[in-house]
């Protein structure tokens, strides 16, 4: 969990408020003006309260970011009457009433807003869920944390749609006209003693085994579950959705293009989208250019509901297309458009020779693609912002841009994935970068194994806690067929030996078939490449550097005549683009991870030369 800021009640109100915004902008970086508004208004009635019930030294954590991308407003921290630690999540809103929404009983209505809000105790209890979950003093302490919904603008009769959902401790709600009882609800939580120890004990804790995409998807497509989307997702959400009713309105076509890092979320768009407009009845469905990716969103997210399996697709699904056949495609990992599609034989009439990307911003009204462009590992991947820029104005179709910059995956280091950057030499265009020493994040665990047997070892151990995690390398050895049923080992260092995932798409033994290497049992057994790690994450990644990237004079450069990948490593792919491809290649393996990465390099000198690096 990371927290935005923290400090007493009593210190919040002894302060002018705008020191006390100045203080906290300069305290958090990045920090948006709806931030800053929110704090000015809702920030100090909290703490004004807390003070009139004799508890200005409770501790207030604010803005807490958890693991899965939710935030809470602010964590009360302090001792119960029992000396024992508590703690209270609270959601503030400054609406004046809100009303719940016809579509869905956990979004509301509020006027003024033109999207509809989660409904504030379905967030609030999400807060509670994963403060429990935390390996610190409220795992498996469920009574030790409260939640709370604290409307301070609000009278009871206009937000009464609410009241149904406050069904427990961790589902309490409070208005302007319980003013009076929230303060004594606080009073019969917390005892007057500081709140700074609890606030340092919660925050020393670590998140248990992180949920993956998938598992998210499954939620978010059967409705148990949604993401909590950031500030930055939320405009990305919002201009796709303000898109969707000028098509439904006005037929207007527009394409928009959500650019982002491994980990910024554009994924979570994509599924949180598909889910809202699947139940407000609107045509809408995910399309990818990995066959892996594809097939895990039919499998999980699909398990159970005959219809979702159709709104998984490929980019290949949409040669027959005449025009828009429904309202949103969303097209994810958009970095794997190729030039033009290619079918099955059987299917190969079908073929059509134009542009892929026609072939999709045509198949709807709002075309959605999400790319990194750090990702292209393909020669014959040509997805790019430009590339779809260029083709929405050639066609005057109106072009919308969003970029996500946030970074959720590597436990939320943005300074891990610069590292990554600066190491491989990203972008290879602009200013030359020089790799750095890793100085450590609380967020992210990176270390290096001596050997590929003690990074297995260490592996198998996060497995045996609960953590998912997997191996996966570099293209460098060859890639045999099994042989009575049994997987070769391919990859040998030193002894050590190791196949690849399953290359065909029959199961080979107990090794999972290569779409389901990365969520299915068994898949940890095989290393996997980076076609079937690319768009998946796991706790715990391990990543083989091959001897394709190896350390000299102070830098990582390609060495092509150990790279074994037929797809990259042919006569009309030219050096600068080989090079470009292995080092984005690396990209994706090392960013695999949400908790931690652990790496061995083939190469002795690259080995030594990371050691400096990463001490």
């Amino acid at each position: 969990m990371k927290v935005g800021h923290r400090m007493s009640a009593e210190s919040l109100v002894a302060s002018p408020i705008e020191l006390i915004v100045a203080h906290l902008v300069d305290q958090v970086q990045g920090v948006k003006e709806s931030e800053k508004t929110s704090w000015k208004n809702s920030l100090p009635v909290l703490a004004r309260d807390l003070v009139e019930a004799g508890l200005g030294r409770v501790e207030m954590l604010i803005e807490s970011r958890f693991v899965d991308r939710s935030r809470a407003d602010v964590i009360l921290a302090g001792v119960d009457h029992k000396d024992r630690d508590t703690y209270v999540a609270v959601e503030l809103k400054r609406w004046r009433g809100a009303k719940l929404s016809d579509d869905d009983p956990e979004y509301v209505r509020v006027p003024g807003l033109r999207q509809n809000p989660k409904h504030p105790l379905v967030q609030v209890k999400g807060y509670c869920d994963r403060l429990i979950a935390l390996s610190g003093p409220l795992h498996g302490v469920p009574d030790r944390i409260g939640g709370v919904a604290y409307l301070h603008n609000a009278e009871d009769s206009s937000i009464i749609d609410l009241f149904p959902l406050a069904v427990d401790e961790h589902t309490r709600i409070f208005s302007q006209t319980t003013r009076g009882a929230f303060i004594q609800y606080l009073q019969g939580r917390f005892s007057p003693q500081s709140g700074r120890e609890a606030a340092d004990r919660l925050l020393g804790g670590s998140e248990g085994p992180a949920k993956p995409l998938m598992l998210y998807a499954t939620d978010t497509i059967q409705r148990r579950d949604h993401f909590a989307l950031s500030s930055e997702q939320q405009v990305a959400y919002n201009q796709v959705m303000n898109a969707v009713e000028d098509a439904r309105r006005a037929k207007l076509r527009q394409v928009v293009v959500v650019t982002g890092g491994p980990g910024s979320g554009k994924s979570a768009v994509a599924l949180q989208l598909l889910s809202d407009l699947g139940h407000r009845g609107i045509e809408a469905s995910i399309a990818t250019g990995s066959q892996s990716f594809t097939q895990s969103l039919r499998r999980y997210a699909g398990k159970g509901h005959g219809q979702a399996q159709h709104l998984f697709q490929y980019f290949n699904s949409f040669v027959e297309d005449k025009g828009p056949r429904q309202i949103v495609l969303i097209c994810d990992e958009a970095h794997r458009l190729r030039l033009t599609s290619k079918l099955h034989p059987s299917r190969k009439y079908l073929e059509t020779g134009r542009p892929q990307i026609e072939e999709l911003v045509d198949a709807a009204y709002v075309p959605v693609f999400l790319l990194d462009e750090h990702q292209v590992v393909r020669p014959d991947e040509i997805g790019s912002l430009a590339a779809i820029r260029n083709h929405a104005h050639e066609q005057g179709l109106a072009f919308n841009h969003v970029h996500l910059s946030e970074q959720f995956r590597c436990g939320g280091s943005d300074q891990y994935d610069k590292w990554v950057l600066d190491l491989l030499g990203l972008p290879l265009s602009g200013p030359s970068r020089t790799p750095g020493v890793w100085s450590g994040d609380p967020r992210f665990e990176v270390s290096l194994a001596r050997t590929p047997a003690e990074m297995e070892s260490a592996l198998r151990e996060k497995l045996r806690m609960g953590y998912s995690a997997r191996i996966s390398a570099g293209y460098c050895w060859p890639w045999s067929k099994p042989i009575d049923n049994m997987l070769v080992p391919d990859i040998r260092i030193d002894g050590w030996e190791r196949p690849w995932n399953v290359k065909g798409e029959r199961k080979v033994g107990d090794a999972p078939t290569p779409a389901f290497w990365a969520m299915a049992d068994g898949g940890f057994d095989q290393i996997g490449c980076v076609y079937t790690a690319q768009g998946f994450e796991f706790d715990w990644a391990g990543v083989i550097i091959g001897p394709d990237l190896v350390a000299r004079g102070g830098r990582l450069r390609t060495e092509r005549k150990r790279n074994c990948d037929p797809r990259v490593n042919i006569r009309s792919v030219d050096d600068p683009k080989f090079d470009l491809l292995v080092r984005n290649t690396y990209k994706v393996l090392l960013t695999r991870g949400l908790a931690g990465v652990i790496i061995y390099a083939v190469d002795a000198e690259t080995r030594e030369f990371l050691a400096e690096l990463i001490k």
